[in-house]
C-alpha cells in the first residue's frame, strides 16, 4: 500500500520541476528572428511630447534691434535707453529656413538657427533644438512689440552676459534714415 502512494508523488515531482523551468525557458529561434510567443509584447513607445505654442512668433522679433544688457533689475530703465542708442549698430534677427530665427548664441560669433518654444508652464524660450528650457536657451521675460527682454537659462552664462534688452529700431521693415540738409534753391536765371 505504501508503494501506491509514492508513485503519484514521484510523477508529480518531475512535472513540478518542468513547470518551474518554463519561466526561464525561451522558445525563440535564433535563426527566425521571432521572439518568445509566450512573453508579453514590448511596451508601446512613449507618446510624443506635447506641443505648447510660444507666446512670441518668429515674425514678431525679426528685424533690427538696439542691444544692451544689465545684471541688476534696477538698471533696466537705464539699459533700455542705452539699447535704443545702439540702433546705429543694430543687432539683426532674421527668419530661418526652419521657421525659427537666426540669432547669435553665447560664446560664438556664428549666427545660429534658433527655435521659439513654449513650455507647459506657459513660458517662451528661444534657443537651438526643440526642447524648451535647454542650457543654451533664453527665456522671454517680456515682450511688448517694442522692447524684448531675454534671460539666459544657464546661470553661468547669465552671470557673464546678464539679462538682454533689445529695443526695436524704427518701424519693422523700414530702414532708419537721417535727415539731410536741404540744398538752397538755385536762383532763377537772369532775364
Amino acid at each position: 500500500m505504501v508503494r501506491l502512494r509514492l508513485i503519484p508523488l514521484a510523477c508529480l515531482l518531475p512535472a513540478a520541476m518542468a513547470l518551474a523551468g518554463c519561466s526561464s525557458f525561451s522558445m525563440s529561434n535564433p535563426f527566425s528572428g521571432v521572439g518568445n510567443p509566450f512573453s508579453s509584447p514590448a511596451p508601446p513607445p512613449p507618446p510624443p511630447a506635447a506641443f505648447y505654442p510660444p507666446s512670441v512668433r518668429a515674425e514678431d522679433i525679426v528685424g533690427r534691434w538696439g542691444f544692451s544688457s544689465y545684471h541688476r533689475d534696477q538698471d533696466r530703465p537705464r539699459t533700455e535707453v542705452a539699447a535704443k542708442g545702439q540702433c546705429n549698430n543694430p543687432y539683426i534677427i532674421n527668419r530661418s529656413a526652419s521657421g525659427g530665427v537666426m540669432m547669435l548664441g553665447h560664446d560664438s560669433p556664428a549666427i545660429q538657427d534658433m527655435t521659439l518654444k513654449g513650455s507647459v508652464e506657459g513660458k517662451t524660450y528661444i534657443g537651438p533644438g526643440p526642447d524648451p528650457a535647454g542650457a543654451d536657451d533664453r527665456e522671454v521675460v517680456s515682450f511688448d512689440g517694442r522692447v524684448l527682454i531675454l534671460r539666459w537659462i544657464d546661470p553661468e552664462v547669465a552671470g557673464r552676459y546678464g539679462t538682454m534688452v533689445l529695443v526695436r529700431c524704427g518701424a519693422e521693415g523700414t530702414v532708419q534714415r537721417t535727415a539731410r540738409a536741404k540744398k538752397p534753391a538755385a536762383a532763377p536765371p537772369p532775364q
